[in-house]
């Protein structure tokens, strides 16, 4: 054949594949609908409000600096969220690996320079010189190779999709992973000015109670009581010291989960939170919140974009591997010069024109008897995309019932929290009239060690919700979706560890800060430009 014509037929095949590349083969990923609904449960309740949510930095309600100065210090020192962030780049990397497949898949330049001795019977024989018979050869060649199997079906395109749902996804991991951290920082935070409350109150209970007992030891001297009354203050006594080192211990732990999420060794904490725990106070929520309404749960919650992007990545595999049922057109070729000296190890002829080879022409392989096998391979990828469409279905429920919970633990904790009140106080006046009345003879002791008992299990309730409250409205806006925004304009890895990856991978500006959507687009797959 021809070469001209030989080169015109390859043309057309070339052109009639890249035309065929606008098609994809698979499935085009759409949203799920998911049950949704219009208003929130307590809707009716004051305290509840319907206006747009401000949770960028919902922990600044509290109003508590050090709160603030720990969420900060959290963000930067996290060892998890610095996880997250080194995902991102790797799935960064993913999808530039993805990128390079829709261009030739194999690009080699090769060279060689090898030096056969031949036996001295047999083979050499029949390659005679002018000088006799040929025992040591020299072969050089260079070349470059080349193959490029073109994306007709869209299998390449199809893998960039998926691998840029899986970056999206990966944002969207980091995005999840910082508003799990900033509530559990404040609920950690919450836990500890509640412990040294409750730990405040039972000294203070502690001193009220030997005060009594001094009380009962006097009055038994002076014969006007009996043995049993200082006994039983001393059993209320103890039972009250007993209850300190239990109280110490979760004080401690919760500090060393503090610490952990810190990225520190655990320690005192006395620095950032202060050495003067008696007089720390339990952060004090507002009164109301705002929540808006459940959609805006699909552009704020990351875990549900996060299982958007897994759905998406999903559907693209699903085309990915579809596109194995069609056969598959690729170009190969190689240019080179090679050169052979038998007479010694000058090889000065290698780069003329007389010693240049080539091979260039287009290919095609299908496998058509597969028994079944990448049809299954389809119905595997199609069933694993359903399960991802159903956990986002999920993932949006559980979002709706995860604010509910917060909503009527807030509300209803508040409820307690004034009745809790109302009787602490009046725990509290019935232990000086006890008190008053023993003094005077006119009750017994076993009235003021009633009162005791009843004043620190109402006090130490009070402090247990009064946390619950605060903790209830960290809960709220962990489900509303909020704190990822603090890492906006910011890098998802620290500068010291982006420079030395930059140092040993020489990436440059793939470790630039991307841009990442910070609430859900509304086209969340971005299309390769070609």
């Amino acid at each position: 054949m021809d070469c001209r014509v030989f080169a015109s037929l390859v043309g057309i095949v070339c052109l009639a594949a890249l035309g065929a590349g606008c098609s994809l083969i698979g499935p085009d990923f759409e949203t799920p609908n998911a049950d949704l609904a219009n208003q929130w449960l307590e809707k009716g309740d004051q305290r509840v409000r319907s206006s747009s949510a401000e949770t960028r930095a919902w922990w600044r309600v509290f109003k508590d600096p050090v709160l603030n100065q720990l969420v900060e210090q959290a963000y930067s020192q996290n060892l998890p969220l610095r996880v997250a962030g080194l995902r991102i780049l790797e799935a960064r990397a993913q999808l530039g690996i993805a990128i390079g497949d829709f261009y030739p898949q194999q690009q080699h330049l090769t060279g060689l320079v090898e030096k056969f001795h031949l036996p001295l019977r047999g083979l050499s024989e029949r390659l005679p010189t002018s000088d006799g018979l040929v025992h040591t050869l020299w072969i050089d060649r260079i070349g470059m190779t080349a193959s490029w199997e073109l994306d007709v079906w869209g299998k390449f395109r199809r893998a960039i999709e998926a691998a840029d749902a899986e970056l999206l996804s990966a944002v969207a991991d980091y995005d999840s992973t910082l508003v799990t951290l900033t509530a559990d920082v404040a609920n950690f935070y919450i836990r500890i000015r509640t412990l040294e409350k409750k730990l405040a109150i039972a000294r203070d209970n502690v001193a009220a109670q030997q005060g009594s007992l001094k009380i009962a030891e006097a009055k038994f001297r002076g014969g006007s009581s009996s043995q049993r009354d200082v006994e039983q203050a001393k059993t209320v006594l103890g039972s009250t010291q007993a209850s300190i080192p239990s109280l110490e211990s979760q004080l401690r732990q919760t500090k060393n989960a503090l610490c952990l999420l810190l990225g520190q060794s655990p320690r005192t904490l006395d620095k950032p939170l202060g050495a003067g725990a008696r007089m720390a106070q339990i952060p004090s929520p507002p009164l109301h919140v705002a929540v808006g309404i459940p959609a805006d749960l699909l552009r704020r919650r990351p875990d549900i974009r996060k299982a958007e992007m897994a759905a998406a990545a999903q559907s693209a595999r699903v085309g990915v591997v579809e596109a194995n049922l069609y056969p598959a057109f690729s170009l190969s070729g190689s240019f080179g010069f090679v050169s052979s000296n038998a007479s010694g190890n000058s090889l000065s002829d290698m780069f003329q024109w007389s010693s240049h080879f080539y091979r260039f022409g287009p290919a095609v392989q299908w496998n058509l008897f597969n028994y079944g096998q990448i049809t299954n391979q389809v119905r595997t990828q199609d069933a694993l995309l359903q399960e991802a469409l159903t956990l986002y279905q999920n993932a949006v429920l559980s979002a709706q019932r995860e604010v509910e919970d917060g909503l009527i633990a807030f509300i209803k904790t508040q409820d307690a929290a004034e009745y809790l009140a109302q009787s602490t106080a009046a725990a509290q006046r019935s232990l000086q009239l006890a008190t008053l009345q023993y003094r005077e003879g006119i009750a017994d002791f076993t009235t003021v060690l009633t009162a005791e008992q009843s004043l620190l299990q109402q006090q130490d309730s009070f402090a247990t919700t009064l946390g619950d409250i605060a903790s209830s409205l960290v809960n709220v806006y962990r489900a509303l979706g909020g704190g990822w925004q603090l890492r906006e304009g910011k890098d998802f890895v620290p500068a010291p560890i982006k420079d030395a990856m930059a140092r040993r991978t020489n990436w440059g500006e793939l470790l630039e800060p991307m841009p990442v959507p910070t609430e859900r687009p509304t086209n969340l797959i971005r299309a390769p430009a070609w």
